[in-house]
């Protein structure tokens, strides 16, 4: 069965304005759409055909002979993780389980601090995440497509630092872009669901 580009869960504008509608066209309707059409051509009538996106990340993780399946089906994996990371009128403070867990990495101004830190610092195309792994929660980055579930650990919150995320709006301001996220766009309710999973 084919794979399929997920709708965004809110409209093209509703993240304005710190992320575009030009920027959520582009980003989701090009880029996205273009690691599910390149995974679908990969996969066609091989015996991966049939397996989930996490299969083939886990599968495919450090196979040089499957590099273009993993580069292509984490893409699709991650930028759907990414559009859910998002809500309008995001932001604010995270509550229960999830405020517990941030006050264990030195608080929400702390959080904020480090993980701008990780993605700005974060060389070339590549992800932040925030992280469950084995009971602790963590700041992570990744570069181009690697993601936590290769790594075996479960992804709570990421930040698409790929250019393309970014630079309609911001140009090469990525702190900028970054500080827009953690202020007002991150949905507390999501990572709140991967958490519960996580435990």
């Amino acid at each position: 069965m084919a794979f399929e580009l997920p709708p965004l869960p809110y409209p093209k504008n509703a993240l304005e304005p710190h992320t575009s509608a030009q920027t959520l066209d582009f980003h989701h309707g090009k880029h996205h759409q273009a690691y599910v059409t390149n995974l679908n051509n990969l996969v066609k009538g091989t015996p991966q055909e049939n397996q989930s996106l996490e299969e083939l990340i886990k599968a495919s993780y450090k196979d040089e002979s499957k590099t273009g399946i993993f580069n292509n089906a984490a893409q699709v994996w991650n930028h759907t993780f990414f559009w859910n990371c998002m809500k309008p009128n995001g932001g604010g403070q995270p509550s229960g389980d999830v405020a517990q867990a941030i006050e264990k990495v030195g608080g929400l101004h702390k959080f904020k601090d480090d993980f701008k830190a990780a993605a700005v610092g974060q060389f070339g195309s590549g992800w932040a995440w925030l992280v469950a792994d084995k009971g602790q929660v963590k700041i992570t980055k990744t570069a181009n497509a690697v993601n936590p579930l290769a790594e075996g650990q479960t992804a709570l919150l990421t930040c698409d630092v790929w250019e393309h995320a970014y630079y309609l709006d911001y140009q090469n301001r990525r702190p900028d872009f970054l500080q827009a996220f953690l202020d007002h766009l991150i949905n507390w309710d999501f990572v709140a669901q991967n958490l519960s999973k996580a435990r």
